[in-house]
């Protein structure tokens, strides 16, 4: 808490915020970071595996097996969020699960289910992209800016 903020409190308030500082849980953040490193690393490595699944056995090359690697690592996602496994593994690993791809497919799953009581128009299809719409517009913009600069270097470097 603030000094400015401590100032307003009573001293009743300044003692219980002091006994309440002192009972806090300490959070193991070491243990919390190597349990997200883990897990992160395993949820990439599966998507490593499945790549060279698809190299190996669809003849895709190491350019043309990313996009259904990533689809495999959705799908996988969200059905690990159906049936309610990856809210666990995300408890326990923390943001581990959230950096990767499949973190954005949970969270679009989860508030589709969480909704489905509404409908699927107002409840399933209005609250899945909350959260995503945020994520897909940056990301249409940024591709969109991105091709603007690439065509004027483009352009510039070839007059």
């Amino acid at each position: 808490m603030s000094d400015k903020k401590k100032k307003k409190l009573s001293p009743t308030q300044q003692e219980y915020q002091q006994f309440a500082k002192a009972r806090e849980p300490q959070r193991p953040v070491l243990f919390n970071c190597v349990r997200a490193f883990l897990v992160g690393g395993f949820i990439c490595l599966l998507g490593q595996l499945i790549s060279d699944f698809y190299m190996t056995y669809f003849d895709f090359n190491e350019r043309t097996a990313g996009n259904p690697t990533v689809a495999t690592l959705i799908f996988i996602a969200v059905l690990l969020t159906g049936f309610g496994v990856y809210d666990h593994i995300a408890q326990w690993a923390g943001a581990g699960t959230a950096v990767p791809v499949t973190g954005f497919a949970n969270s679009v799953a989860s508030a589709a289910i969480e909704h489905r009581s509404e409908g699927f128009v107002l409840g399933v299809g209005g609250n899945m992209f909350k959260l995503a719409g945020s994520v897909i517009v940056f990301g249409v913009f940024a591709a969109f800016v991105v091709a603007l600069i690439k065509t004027a270097i483009t352009k510039l470097g070839g007059v």
